[in-house]
């Protein structure tokens, strides 16, 4: 009898403990897809204000030093609005391979389209490395939008703008960046594994179906012939070209030729050839603006789906593991 109601005992813990998982994956995949269900928001933050505050205060506590056994030192005189007519709207764009970035960068553009005059300017604090040409040419397209409208566009490089970063760069009506800053990297590359003959040493046979003849040209898995090498080599070119092309319609001043090779540069270099148009961090920048005009911060808040943080995380843990210590 006693074994009995210890088998009771044990599958009413069991039940207990399996309802209460249960309820908590239940509540856990609920507030995921709500979370999934939310819409992006566009928050809006003067910034400049701060950094006068800031000033304002180190001064008066410069000019009122604390004296012993006096208490605290005097609050520094209140600030008086803003009476600055002009804006300068601040985004910032951190590019992954797959420039997922792009989303947010959407929404932002979209904001200050609606809002912005010509007498404003936007301020895009970009850093990225490349990746995806379709992904970039986006990210590109979302920046044409605001030069479309007339609106002056600065872009601030202070680490990297390389390859599809660059293609992004070259849209602002003016380029700075920081003197180390890598800039360039105009070429079109494509790397695969191919373990076919491995496969073919252990008897493993792969076989493609396709519809086309260039349906599939290099692949990891199949041969690796000449007509698809020479196909994927003609495809390579031409998307190099259509980059060349986009760059050469944003600054016909370039000599596209000449930098196009594939070839990065630090910043004070990129300045001779004419990829970018000055030298200054992007710090240095912003508090030159805010002496006559009012900064603001422009940041888009949304959900990133799980796959989007996983892929983000594994890029940078690469990218970190790849750079030099």
């Amino acid at each position: 009898m006693e074994a009995v109601w210890d088998i009771v005992a044990f599958s009413g813990k069991s039940l207990v403990f399996f309802i209460t998982f249960a309820a908590c994956t239940a509540m856990f995949f609920s507030r995921v897809r709500r979370r999934s269900r939310q819409e992006p928001h566009v928050s809006l933050r003067e910034v400049s204000q701060r950094w006068h505050q800031n000033a304002a205060a180190i001064k008066h506590a410069l000019a009122h030093p604390k004296k012993a056994g006096l208490g605290r030192r005097p609050k520094p005189p209140k600030e008086e609005p803003s009476t600055l007519t002009k804006r300068v709207f601040v985004i910032d764009f951190k590019g992954d391979i797959m420039a997922t970035g792009v989303e947010s960068l959407r929404e932002e553009v979209t904001v200050i389209v609606g809002i912005a005059e010509p007498t404003d300017e936007v301020v895009l604090r970009l850093e990225s490395p490349g990746g995806a040409v379709h992904s970039y040419g986006l990210a590109a397209s979302q920046l044409a939008r605001l030069r479309e409208k007339n609106i002056p566009l600065t872009i601030c490089v202070d680490k990297v703008a390389a390859s599809g970063g660059y293609m992004m760069a070259c849209v602002g009506k003016q380029v700075i960046a920081a003197p180390f800053a890598v800039i360039g990297s105009i070429g079109v590359v494509a790397a695969m594994p191919n373990v076919h003959r491995l496969l073919e040493k252990h008897g493993v046979d792969y076989q493609d179906y396709t519809a086309g003849r260039y349906k599939r040209t290099v692949t990891v898995l199949g041969a690796v012939t000449d007509e698809g090498k020479a196909k994927l080599k003609e495809q390579l070119e031409e998307t190099h070209d259509l980059f060349k092309g986009f760059i050469h319609t944003m600054r016909p001043q370039l000599d596209i030729e000449a930098v196009a090779t594939g070839e990065h540069w630090y910043g004070t270099r990129a300045v001779e050839l004419g990829l970018i148009d000055g030298l200054s961090t992007s710090d240095d920048y912003l508090l030159e603006r805010a002496k006559d005009a009012r900064v603001f911060e422009v940041e888009c808040e949304r959900p990133r789906p799980l796959r989007e943080r996983a892929a983000s995380m594994a890029y940078g843990l690469l990218t970190r593991l790849a750079s030099p210590h």
